[in-house]
């Protein structure tokens, strides 16, 4: 099912697909488009994400130039709220990147020397970085086998008295089952930071994510839509959200564009320190006209992925993720598979060098962040096995997935996958 709009719902077929190694099915499909021979030729280079960039958009960002004001002006103001708008979140503050905002979060809850923050191992370096630049600890907790979400009753079971945060991820485009992870944040008295990065579009049992509680959002390039760099920190908190929005612009007692005197107020001061992490107008304004088509770009990513789950359900040793079984609506914002090595007799990074020669781009989202050099190396990070997050770090390759992506690109890729595990 994918939701166009307040009163519009498109659904889509739904067929069974491929077992994976831990016995679940993924399901969802859309009817072939065309037939194909037993090879693939294609002369252009298919990246792995490219940007969905209009003349629309570039003529805004023109504007925004040619006006004046450039730095964070009314601008941002709009594109705050027309996150809300889109979300329904109480209110929201845009910043220079998802980790920016995540390091404001952190800074603002007092996240310290001493103190345990339990988030996932796969995932981007960069939430662990900060935990770890904030002299605290990361405990790492395992995730789910064949949706890559964490598990509730493994954050449970690392809850301790120098917990003060948890930060689970909705990863790819699904939702991470965020009621028993509230549930067990309220009765341990610590804070859920939802890392949203992947999530922008996605529902959790008929609510965005983004409504309640506390979010962050990045827009990079490769996200469903983009500020060239970006971010959002959104909250019910009014209080906690307007630190956040001091915070972002060096401490001072108002915004870089004040709403009522649309500028700097001569009498600002500093009332507590604070970083520059402010968002440009430049970069709202693209936003803003990617965020009108939010609903367009996450269907036909749908339509993509559902594509790909009919190719590849009868293409043994490449394993697509499956969906959560709670309700949930995906933003898919990454099509992952696993590599299964020994049924395909190679590595995953041969397979990706075969693809790639084959002019297919791909990636990899992540390399569990424990298995990294320094936090092998750092005994603090936590050395508790992962079992789930292990076998998937060493398969896990994401196939092309983007707007302006055609069902033709899909089966290409399908198509090379299979000249590669066959020859």
């Amino acid at each position: 099912m994918v939701f166009l709009g307040v009163d519009t719902v498109i659904r889509l077929p739904t067929i069974q697909g491929p077992r994976t190694p831990h016995g679940r099915l993924s399901t969802g499909g859309i009817p072939s488009c065309r037939a194909r021979g037993d090879s693939i030729v294609r002369h252009d280079f298919l990246p792995f994400s490219r940007p969905s960039i209009t003349e629309g958009d570039i003529d805004a960002v023109a504007d925004v130039l040619r006006s004046g004001w450039i730095t964070t002006g009314k601008k941002c103001a709009e594109f705050e709220r027309a996150f809300c708008d889109r979300t329904g979140a109480a209110d929201a503050v845009a910043v220079y990147s998802g980790t920016a905002g995540m390091h404001l979060i952190l800074h603002a809850l007092g996240i310290g020397p001493g103190d345990e923050v339990i988030t996932p191992s796969l995932t981007w370096v960069s939430t662990v970085n900060l935990i770890t630049l904030a002299g605290a600890t990361p405990v790492f907790v395992d995730v789910d086998s064949d949706t890559l979400c964490v598990i509730p009753a493994d954050i449970e079971r690392r809850l301790t008295s120098k917990t003060k945060a948890i930060i689970p991820v909705h990863f790819a485009g699904a939702a991470a089952d965020i009621d028993p992870i509230r549930a067990l944040a309220a009765k341990a008295g610590v804070p859920v930071i939802e890392d949203a990065a992947h999530a922008l579009g996605t529902e959790y049992k008929g609510v965005p994510v983004g409504r309640s509680g506390l979010s962050v959002f990045s827009f990079h390039p490769i996200k469903n839509i983009t500020t060239a760099e970006g971010g959002m920190v959104a909250s019910d908190d009014a209080e906690f959200i307007e630190r956040i929005r001091r915070l972002k612009f060096h401490g001072l007692g108002v915004d870089a564009y004040d709403r009522a005197t649309q500028g700097r107020a001569p009498q600002a001061e500093v009332l507590e320190p604070g970083y520059k992490y402010n968002m440009t107008d430049v970069s709202a304004v693209l936003g803003l006209g990617q965020l009108e088509r939010l609903e367009t770009f996450n269907l036909k990513r749908a339509q993509l992925a559902l594509r790909y789950r009919e190719r590849l359900r009868d293409v043994g040793g490449v394993l697509p993720l499956t969906d959560p079984e709670y309700p949930m609506t995906h933003a898919w914002h990454l099509f992952v598979v696993r590599v299964d090595t020994d049924a395909v007799g190679m590595t995953r990074e041969t397979f990706m060098a075969k693809l790639k020669e084959l002019n297919i781009g791909t990636g990899i989202h992540f390399l569990a962040v424990h298995s990294q050099k320094y936090y092998r190396e750092n005994t603090a990070a936590g050395s508790e096995s992962l079992p789930n997050t292990e076998w998937n770090s060493e398969r896990i390759c994401s196939l092309p997935l983007f707007p302006d992506m055609s069902i033709e690109d899909v089966d290409d890729v399908v198509d090379a996958i299979q000249q590669v595990i066959g020859g």
